[in-house]
């Protein structure tokens, strides 16, 4: 790979790392002899905010596979963060998004922790002695030839789920054990183990799944339940109409936005993605990795979707170095995003439809950019015809939308691509007898909710969680800014500028240490 590829990779990746973010782990000893639901914690200290606050880490030992009577235990880590002042409120349990990330890295509010306990119950696969890591998905999921989201491509990331899958079997580990409903359990399992009679549930994309599982199979053990960037059953699948949707809504934004680049927004991306440029300066450009790329840029937050659009601009007048940066990207990102083997668990056990064509139905002619990764991850899932991952479905009574009398506050942004507020407006509202829900105008999903307006944020939950009202009256709208300061095309080419220098200065210090060396000969 030549060097200014590698120095543009390397930009991007720190860009994407701050994004993004990334988990560490840590492991503590256990004692031989615990059974299911037996909790070891000791002491340990929590930093937050510069300051380091009591609270108790260890392990749950939970079965494997619960309908198995002979199941192997294993380790959850878990950490409870005590409260600061005199407990007052129900303890909190965090939910985190993903599937396939850590439940063990969140950093509650001190506004939070003055009246509740804070509690993280690990996820299994991800959070403890087991964890589902499958390189050989990793690997597959930067693709063959020339297009990412090629048939070739798909069916070589069936095959690595299948390996995977063969290989953890073979190394003891019941995948049939890593359902959505196991995690639950676990939820419940840290519940009566910490000793709490009523917990509030705190959730986020991913995360609101179990939360509603879990308001669904022990709603006498909630008090209060928030989501935040609520998904809904069914909806680990983007569909491509919605994400159409989504960008129109930016289209409509950008065109009331101060000085757009372009009269039509969507429709310059509709045709930058139909007629994608084959290379720029040598780099050449995967279609699908461009694509895949800007979906997931276009959830992280209010700062990035303006990038991509900037990026689609300007290929649209000839400049395609933003979109070689997102297709160089890709690679360095995407396939070590999420631990593979739980993400697909969780997923195949909840939402897999194995009578829909995933491949196809994910990306339709008419639609803008498709839906690039849903037709990677679920047309990879079946592209055989048949499942490639072997956790089963979950029951029918749990992939569907339950009524519930929990006290319920869905968060949602009115812009989030990949949680779209509409779902939960639409789909879960309507079951909750005590829901409500606040919609934020202009602000994306789970990291934008939370850094929007963050006190405003804070002191939603914290009154929500103490009194069952819901007090958004400090959330001021702020509309959405679409400058671009140093964009991806800016970049592409300052890194490719900087390469050429740091080759020229490489160059001449070899051509003056040569003239030495025959000067000293």
């Amino acid at each position: 790979m030549n060097g200014y590829k590698i120095l543009m990779l390397a930009g991007l990746a720190m860009f994407m790392f701050i994004i993004f973010g990334m988990n560490t782990r840590q492991e503590t000893n256990l004692p031989e002899d615990m059974h299911a639901g037996d909790l070891f914690v000791e002491p340990c200290k929590i930093k937050l905010q510069g300051h380091r606050y009591e609270a108790e880490c260890g392990y749950l030992t939970v079965s494997e596979n619960r309908n198995d009577p002979h199941a192997r235990l294993i380790k959850l880590t878990v950490t409870k963060i005590k409260a600061t002042g005199e407990k007052s409120g129900a303890a909190i349990f965090y939910l985190e998004g993903g599937p396939g990330m850590s439940n063990m890295y969140a950093k509650p509010s001190l506004l939070l922790l003055e009246n509740h306990d804070f509690v993280m119950i690990g996820y299994r696969g991800v959070d403890g002695d087991v964890k589902l890591d499958c390189s050989e998905v990793g690997d597959a999921l930067k693709g063959v030839g020339s297009d990412l989201l090629s048939d070739e491509s798909l069916l070589g990331v069936s095959t690595a789920m299948q390996n995977c899958s063969e290989r953890l079997e073979q190394e003891g580990i019941d995948l049939s054990g890593y359902s959505v409903h196991e995690v639950v359990l676990d939820i419940e399992a840290g519940r009566q183990a910490f000793g709490y009679e009523r917990i509030n549930l705190l959730s986020f994309s991913y995360g609101t799944r179990i939360a509603q599982l879990y308001a669904h199979l022990y709603p006498d053990n909630v008090l209060r339940s928030i989501m935040i960037g609520v998904n809904p059953p069914g909806h680990f699948v983007w569909e491509p109409a919605t994400l159409d949707s989504q960008i129109e809504q930016f289209s409509e934004l950008y065109a009331s936005s101060d000085n757009p680049k372009t009269g039509n927004l969507a429709e310059t991306m509709r045709n930058v993605a139909a007629n994608m440029p084959a290379s720029w300066m040598g780099i050449k450009l995967d279609p699908g990795k461009v694509k895949s790329v800007t979906f997931a840029l276009l959830f992280v937050n209010r700062s990035t979707p303006p990038m991509v659009f900037d990026a689609y601009i300007s290929a649209e007048n000839g400049d395609a170095s933003g979109l070689a940066l997102m297709s160089l990207a890709y690679d360095f990102v995407i396939p070590s995003m999420w631990v593979w083997g739980e993400f697909f668990s969780k997923g195949v056990s909840a939402d897999l439809d194995s009578g829909r064509d995933y491949v196809h139905e994910m990306d339709p002619d008419d639609s803008i950019i498709g839906s690039p990764l849903s037709k990677l991850i679920w047309g990879a899932v079946t592209i055989e015809g048949k499942s490639s991952w072997p956790t089963g479905l979950i029951s029918e009574e749990l992939r569907r939308v339950n009524e519930t009398d929990v006290e319920t506050l869905l968060i949602s942004g009115s812009i989030d691509v990949s949680t779209p507020a509409e779902n939960a407006t639409n789909e879960l509202l309507p079951s909750l007898k005590n829901g409500h829900q606040v919609i934020l105008s202009d602000v994306g999903h789970v990291s934008d909710v939370m850094t929007f307006q963050s006190e405003a944020i804070e002191h939603l939950i914290s009154t929500y969680y103490a009194t069952g009202k819901v007090d958004d009256s400090k959330i001021e709208y702020a509309p959405m800014n679409f400058d671009v300061g140093l964009g991806l095309p800016e970049i592409a080419k300052i890194t490719l500028v900087v390469t050429g220098i740091l080759s020229l200065g490489i160059g001449i210090l070899l051509w003056f240490g040569i003239r030495w060396l025959k000067h000293r000969q």
